[in-house]
Formats: structure tokens, C-alpha cells, sequence
């Protein structure tokens, strides 16, 4: 924290005060750590650092509730959880109440099959293996030198459907450079070269564009500056007054010359539909106001054309985003007509939709522009902000790019934000992602290793949820029939580690670029249920058929093993489709692991050597878990439609 001592500043206080205004700040006035300068210079005495900065003290307080907002898969997986966790209890005393007491079993058949139903009720390896393919995604960014700061936003980057970007730094180069200055007057030449370079020459440029004009007009300059006014988002110009020669501004001509913009309008358009951003160089006969320019002391002297280089792999890298259904938002302060025309040239479709947003005021006017344009012009920081509230409004999942202080706030409320290292440091520090190498050709890679990571987690949970979901409802069936668990946890461990734990952690590593829609929770339960289904029709069958005919306890279980044990890879097969190289190879093995665990150490699992007739019996009821399998997956199939149909018809009258 500091006081200011000497100058002149416009401070960002966004990240302290919640308030998107940029702050005036004159010697005398308390600069807090945490804000952000967006233009001007001056001297600060510190008067707080470290510890006791307010920044710091800021940062304590949020450790005190660190409350960060988890994703939409991991808040699924924490319910999940919960319910199971809950359920155990009292299923759990039920079932050995039921064998120990009811059935009389013992006390170790009793307990091992109430171990056997609780642990097939718990999806054990489902945390383990998304905390291992998060971080393994991680790592692989890491690699192509993109740092994830939050792993939530992996998750996020999957369901993105809206990319909204800056045009500075992301379409074009950061830097700019003039090409062109185009005389208004019929003045002196030499007088004009005299006001840029008093303005530009003779001091540090505070920004980009201050940098290429300083570049072009760099040199001495005898003329006095009594009072300098710095460029604001707000105002779009900055301004000097200069003892004995008047005020000069540098702008946007719209902003300056207010409603007498529309004698330069063909001029300034021109210039603007071949690429060029277009600043006005003019003189101001009065003090200049920020906020109260007077059009009618406003004396145009030049065009000055600035342009930026399209980046080398733009164009390729938004026709990756158009070929996988994102739609990108392009969202800059510039002239939106120049805006339109480097969005053309980058290759962004509807780039000739375009629309200047100083005229939108409500949210019906933010929420119509977004669903009617791709170009957005003249936009300030807490504008930029609504335009992305206004897509979320919409259902749309949105990813904001930027590198500047002027993108903080829509960085912040974007669902995924992806900063440039190149940019300022509170831009990298708000970000859930920070592109370390400041290249957004990039992002093509950071979106798919989202999808990627989140396709391959709901694919391999539904691998453990077949076993979470028959488990619990043949928990409820022994119950109400009154009979033993058929299973104990060595026979469980077998069908698991062959049917979900190697499948799942190989696919979970497997390409998978397709957008990720829908709840993680309900997605993963429509693919689990045929599956878990099957294997409950088949064990309530075997039992059945034990009852009727009086089996071995041991061949009951060896063939309900087997049976579960086919109808697990059945499921690998469903979830391996379409198939690779290494599905194929997976799933031969899987089934040969299988075979040589099953038939040849029946004994490490609680099994038996099966007699011709177990024998057929496992057979018959192998073969009929194909067709029944497949009547459970049309009728899940039918039922995912119709739910789907009705959540579209109730969207569609809430709306």
C-alpha cells in the first residue's frame, strides 16, 4: 500500500472493491496493493508492505474460507458419494443382522458377505482415477507451456461453446506499429511532427499504442507540458496542455468529436475497412474535462493509422474452433468496423456481424447483440463483462481470453479464463489458465486435452458404476427374499480389477476430442444401467434357478461370478466403441486374464472347479446376457430420450 506522492494515475480497484470504474488518482491519495494502474505515472511512498499490505491481509482472510467453487463433475462425485456413504450404514446392519441372526451363517460367512455388498457399493477407484488423469493432463499442458492454475477449469475447458477473445494480443501481435499519418488541414507538416512528438517523443508511452506512435516521433522537444491527462478505457483518449501552444488530444475520433463525427465518417471508415485502427490527433481550444469534451473546441489536424500483424497460425487456429462447434466472440475497444475486418482475415466466421457497443445499456440489449453478432467494438472493461454474463444467461459455457487490465473483469466472470504471460501480471493472477509462451495457437490443444480428460472420466466411471448400482439393488433383493449375499470380496476383487480397474485407467488416457454435454452424474448412469441391469436380471436368475434346484452354495457363486464376469466385458466392449489398436488388443486381454484367473486359481477366489453341470448352466446364462443386455440398452435408450424430450419441452415453456 503506498501514497501518492507526485502524478497522475487511473487506477483499476476492480479486484478490491468490486466496482469496474476506473479511479482518478492525485498526489495525496492512498494507492491500495491489489489495484491495478491502467494508465498515467507518478511516485508512491509505501506506507504498508508484505504481511501487512491490504492485499495480504485480503489473502488471509479468503484462506479462512477457502470455499472454492468445485466443478460440475467433482460436485457430482461428492454427491454420489454422499448418498453411498449414508446408505452403507444402515443397509450394512441390516445385512448382517439378516445373515448373522436370520440365516444363522456365522460370524465370518456373515461378515464377509455384508464386506462383499458394502465395498461392491463403493466406487473405490473412481477418486483415484480422477485425480490421476486431472493431474496427468496437467502435466501434459505443463509441457506445451500452458500453466493451470485451477484444475476445476480442465473440466470447464470441455464444456466450453463460446470462446469470447481480445483482438489485441490475441489475433493480432501485441505489438503495433503506425503506417500511415493522414493530414486533415492544410496546415504546417512541421507543426503536426511538433505535437506528436512533444506528446509522444519526450516522455515513456504508457501503453502499446503510445509505444508505436513514440517509436515514429521520438526525439527532442522544446515545448513545456503543464498538465498531462492519460488515456482512460472510459474516455478513449488521452490529452496534454502545453505551456503557450494550447491542449492536444489523441483519440478515437467518435469519442472526441461526438456528434460532429459524422463529417470524417467516409474518411475515417475508409481507412478503417483496409485494417487500420484509426486515431485522431486534434487540438482543443479549452481545458480538457475527461467525461465533458466540447465537440465545437475540437480542431482536427490528423488521422494517425495504426495497425497490429495478424498472428501466423490465426486462421487455422479459429477453424479448429469452428470445425468443433465453439463459436467465437470477438470482443475489443477498438473501431468495431476494424475489428470486423481483422476478424475476416483471421478466418472467424460471421466476422461481418459487428456492432458498436456504446449504445447497449440494458441486459435485453446485451442479451440481443450476443445472439445477433460476433464482432463487438468499443467495448470498455465493465462492458465487456456484461457481454459475457449475457452468453451465460444464454446456457452458453464461456472462455475468455485476454492480457490486459482492461479484460480483469471479464476474466473473472468468464467460466474458464485464459491469460497471455506476455499481459499484465493481474490479468495471469485472475486466470484459471496462463498461456506461459503468450501464443494462442495454442488453445486448440488446451480444449482438447479438456474434452479429452473429461469424455475419458465419464466413459471409465460408468465402468464403475455397473458394479456400484447392481450391488445395491442386489443388496435390496437378498434382503426382501431372505437370502445371503451371494459374493465375497475376493470374488468382487476378481470381476473388478479384469472389468473396470485396467480398462478404466487405460481409456482414461485415450484421445476423445467430441464436446462434452449434459451432467457428468446423468451421463455416466445412463451409460452404466444396461450393464448393471444385465447383471442383475442374471445373478437373481442363478439364484432362482439354485433355489429350484438346490446347487452348491460354491457353484452358485462360481457361476455368478463368471456370469458378472461376462457381462463386465460386454460393458468394456460397449465402452471401447469404436475401436483402435489398443482396445483391441485391451479387451483380447482382459478376456484371456479372465479365463486363466478364473479356470485356472479358482482357490485364490473363493471359487471351484465347475462340474459338467455348473458348467452348462454358466453357459446358458452367459449366452442369454447378450440379448438381454441388448433389450436393456434400447429400453434405456427409449427412456433417455424421452427424459430428454421432457427437459427440452420444460426449458422451452420456462423460457
Amino acid at each position: 500500500d503506498g501514497i501518492l506522492r507526485s502524478g497522475e494515475m487511473w487506477v483499476d480497484e476492480s479486484l478490491l472493491t468490486g466496482e469496474a470504474d476506473a479511479v482518478t488518482k492525485t498526489p495525496g491519495d492512498e494507492v491500495k496493493s491489489g489495484s491495478a494502474i491502467l494508465s498515467g505515472r507518478g511516485r508512491v511512498q509505501f506506507t504498508a508492505v508484505g504481511g501487512d499490505s491490504f492485499a495480504a491481509r485480503l489473502s488471509r482472510e479468503a484462506q479462512k474460507n477457502p470455499g472454492g467453487k468445485k466443478s460440475e463433475m467433482m460436485r457430482s462425485l461428492d454427491r454420489l458419494i454422499l448418498f453411498v456413504g449414508i446408505a452403507l450404514v444402515p443397509v450394512g446392519i441390516i445385512l448382517f443382522y439378516q445373515e448373522f441372526c436370520v440365516l444363522k451363517l456365522g460370524l465370518e460367512s456373515s461378515v464377509e458377505g455384508t464386506v462383499a455388498a458394502l465395498v461392491g457399493m463403493i466406487p473405490e477407484g473412481l477418486y483415484l482415477l480422477t485425480s490421476i488423469a486431472m493431474a496427468a493432463s496437467a502435466v501434459k499442458l505443463s509441457r506445451k507451456k500452458v500453466l493451470v492454475q485451477d484444475m476445476n477449469c480442465i473440466e470447464t475447458l470441455a464444456r466450453v461453446d463460446v470462446l469470447c477473445v481480445d483482438k489485441t494480443g490475441t489475433i493480432t501481435e501485441p505489438d503495433m506499429e503506425v503506417e500511415n499519418v493522414v493530414p486533415l488541414s492544410d496546415g504546417n507538416p512541421e507543426y503536426l511532427e511538433a505535437v506528436l512528438t512533444a506528446m509522444y517523443g519526450a516522455s515513456e508511452p504508457d501503453n502499446a499504442t503510445g509505444k508505436a506512435i513514440h517509436e515514429l516521433f521520438d526525439g527532442e522537444t522544446d515545448w513545456v507540458c503543464e498538465k498531462r491527462i492519460p488515456f482512460s478505457p472510459e474516455t478513449k483518449w488521452s490529452g496534454a496542455v502545453f505551456a503557450g501552444q494550447g491542449a492536444f488530444l489523441v483519440g478515437a475520433p467518435e469519442f472526441i468529436l461526438a456528434q460532429r463525427f459524422e463529417e470524417y465518417r467516409d474518411t475515417v471508415d475508409g481507412w478503417a475497412e483496409q485494417g487500420c485502427r484509426v486515431l485522431l490527433a486534434a487540438r482543443y481550444d479549452g481545458d480538457p474535462v475527461p467525461g465533458a469534451l466540447d465537440p465545437a473546441l475540437v480542431t482536427p489536424l490528423a488521422l494517425i493509422l495504426l495497425s497490429g500483424r495478424i498472428r501466423e497460425q490465426a486462421a487455422e487456429t479459429f477453424g479448429y474452433f469452428d470445425r468443433q462447434g465453439v463459436t467465437v466472440k470477438v470482443i475489443s475497444g477498438d473501431n468495431p468496423h476494424t475489428a470486423s475486418l481483422i476478424a475476416a482475415r483471421a478466418g472467424i466466421p460471421g466476422a461481418d456481424r459487428y456492432i458498436d457497443t456504446s449504445a447497449l445499456e440494458t441486459d435485453e440489449d446485451f442479451s440481443h447483440a450476443v445472439s445477433e453478432n460476433t464482432v463487438f467494438g468499443r467495448v470498455t472493461p465493465e462492458k465487456k463483462r456484461r457481454l459475457v454474463a449475457a452468453l451465460q444467461k444464454q446456457g452458453h459455457t464461456v472462455a475468455m481470453t485476454g492480457d490486459g487490465v482492461n479484460d480483469v473483469l471479464a476474466l473473472k466472470e468468464a467460466d474458464c479464463s485464459i491469460a497471455m504471460a506476455s499481459g499484465s501480471d493481474v490479468a495471469c493472477q485472475v486466470s484459471h489458465i496462463v498461456l506461459l509462451d503468450s501464443d494462442f495457437s495454442a488453445m486448440p490443444s488446451v480444449v482438447a486435452e479438456g474434452r479429452r480428460v473429461i469424455n475419458n472420466i465419464e466413459r471409465s466411471a460408468s465402468l464403475y458404476l455397473v458394479k456400484n448400482i447392481f450391488s445395491f439393488f442386489l443388496a435390496f433383493f437378498t434382503l426382501f427374499a431372505t437370502l445371503p449375499y451371494p459374493f465375497s470380496p475376493a470374488q468382487l476383487t476378481l470381476v473388478s480389477a479384469v472389468t473396470i480397474g485396467i480398462p478404466s485407467f487405460i481409456l482414461a488416457m485415450e484421445p476423445s476430442e467430441s464436446l462434452v454435454k449434459g451432467k457428468f452424474l446423468r451421463n455416466v448412469l445412463f451409460r452404466a444401467l444396461p450393464a448393471a441391469m444385465t447383471d442383475l436380471a442374471m445373478v437373481v436368475g442363478i439364484l432362482l434357478f439354485y433355489i429350484a434346484f438346490h446347487l452348491d452354495d460354491t457353484a452358485m457363486i462360481t457361476i455368478c461370478t463368471g456370469v458378472m464376469g461376462i457381462v463386465g466385458l460386454m460393458m468394456v466392449h460397449r465402452t471401447c466403441q469404436p475401436y483402435n489398436t489398443i482396445r483391441k488388443v485391451m479387451i483380447v486381454v482382459l478376456g484371456v486374464l479372465f479365463v486363466v484367473a478364473y479356470f485356472g486359481f479358482p482357490a485364490l477366489f473363493n471359487l471351484q472347479k465347475l462340474d459338467l453341470q455348473s458348467a452348462l448352466i454358466l453357459i446358458v446364462f452367459g449366452l442369454l446376457s447378450w440379448p438381454v443386455m441388448k433389450a436393456f440398452c434400447r429400453l434405456n435408450d427409449h427412456m433417455r430420450a424421452r427424459f430428454e424430450a421432457w427437459r427440452a419441452a420444460k426449458t422451452a415453456n420456462a423460457a
